[in-house]
């Protein structure tokens, strides 16, 4: 598993939780004057997940103010990049004589290097935070720093690749083994730069290679949508990103992948999670293989039967999917 650590405010006396949750947000960011109408009985929530240099962070907490003082830049900067998506509540930021406000799947970008002050709502908020170095951004740093505190929508574009990316990761951290942290850190790290890039119309002044990391996820996500479509294809794939289909082949065998591959292994996944959900128990199997873009269900039981070994039929009658899934077995 992903090195990854826990802190609750709850698990802590009355009288020491809001200290100790400003010097748990003062090492995960930067030092930070923190202040709250709930300090006297501070709830807050926080996982810390390392992966290389770039750290993520969900965390519930109580209704907060956030301040980075010039004070505090001159004693002490770390030199990061700070996103904050958020899942549930409202925020609002001022800084340099601007300010604006945050709604769900938005994301504030802000920096260590400036002051600025953060505020949320009345009621507990919930974000994916990120703490990324600015060497990391893959943009010169007077452009980088022109997208600190611009709104970013993560339910469109560029922005929503991160936002999904991160609510994904962060719901399921088990998958993946140490040494996938700091290829997983390069993954975010080239979706904050793109995020970046977009904020600023900079796309031009992305480095080749993250360019091209970029418009993989893309082309990913795209594909996960349509499962479904038993006539996706690899024409479509790069029709719809306007790509020649055979630069859609060399961006996946950069990636170590095939499309046709991934298209199959994808739809086998969410075929085998339905399989496994009690809720799904009564939808023939052949409906489910359909749900996912096979319909034909002899191609289905033999692709399915290839990749985990046992027919879909046995993995629902016996219910082996748990002990599958724990003993290693099924990816």
């Amino acid at each position: 598993m992903l090195h990854e650590s826990v802190f609750r405010t709850m698990d802590l006396p009355t009288e020491d939780r809001f200290e100790a949750w400003t010097q748990r947000v003062g090492r995960t960011h930067a030092p930070l004057d923190l202040s709250s109408d709930r300090a006297a009985d501070y709830h807050a929530h926080q996982r810390l997940i390392e992966l290389g240099d770039v750290v993520v962070w969900p965390a519930t907490f109580d209704s907060l103010v956030f301040r980075r003082t010039p004070k505090l830049v001159r004693q002490s900067d770390p030199e990061m990049y700070h996103l904050s998506l958020l899942l549930q509540g409202e925020a609002g930021a001022t800084w340099d004589k601007q300010e604006a406000t945050y709604r769900n799947s938005d994301i504030h970008i802000n920096s260590s290097s400036r002051s600025y002050e953060i505020f949320t709502g009345s009621n507990p908020v919930t974000i994916v935070g990120v703490e990324i170095p600015r060497a990391l951004v893959a943009l010169p740093d007077r452009r980088a720093d022109q997208a600190v505190g611009r709104p970013v929508s993560g339910r469109g574009g560029v922005g929503a690749l991160l936002s999904q990316f991160l609510a994904q990761f962060v719901s399921d951290t088990g998958t993946y083994q140490p040494q996938e942290a700091s290829l997983l850190g390069t993954v975010v790290a080239d979706l904050v730069t793109a995020v970046f890039a977009h904020v600023l119309d900079a796309d031009l002044l992305m480095p080749p290679e993250t360019h091209s990391r970029t418009l993989v996820l893309r082309i990913k996500a795209f594909i996960r949508r349509h499962l479904g479509d038993p006539e996706l294809t690899p024409d479509q794939i790069a029709a719809a990103h306007h790509i020649s289909r055979s630069h859609l082949y060399r961006l996946f065998q950069a990636d170590g992948l095939s499309v046709g591959a991934y298209i199959r292994e994808q739809r086998l996944k969410n075929a085998r999670r339905d399989l496994a959900d009690p809720a799904l128990r009564t939808m023939p199997i052949h409906a489910v293989a359909a749900r996912w873009g096979f319909p034909r269900p002899a191609d289905f039981t033999r692709a399915f039967r290839t990749l985990y070994g046992i027919p879909p039929s046995e993995l629902r009658r016996t219910g082996a999917v748990g002990d599958a899934v724990r003993a290693g077995t099924l990816r």
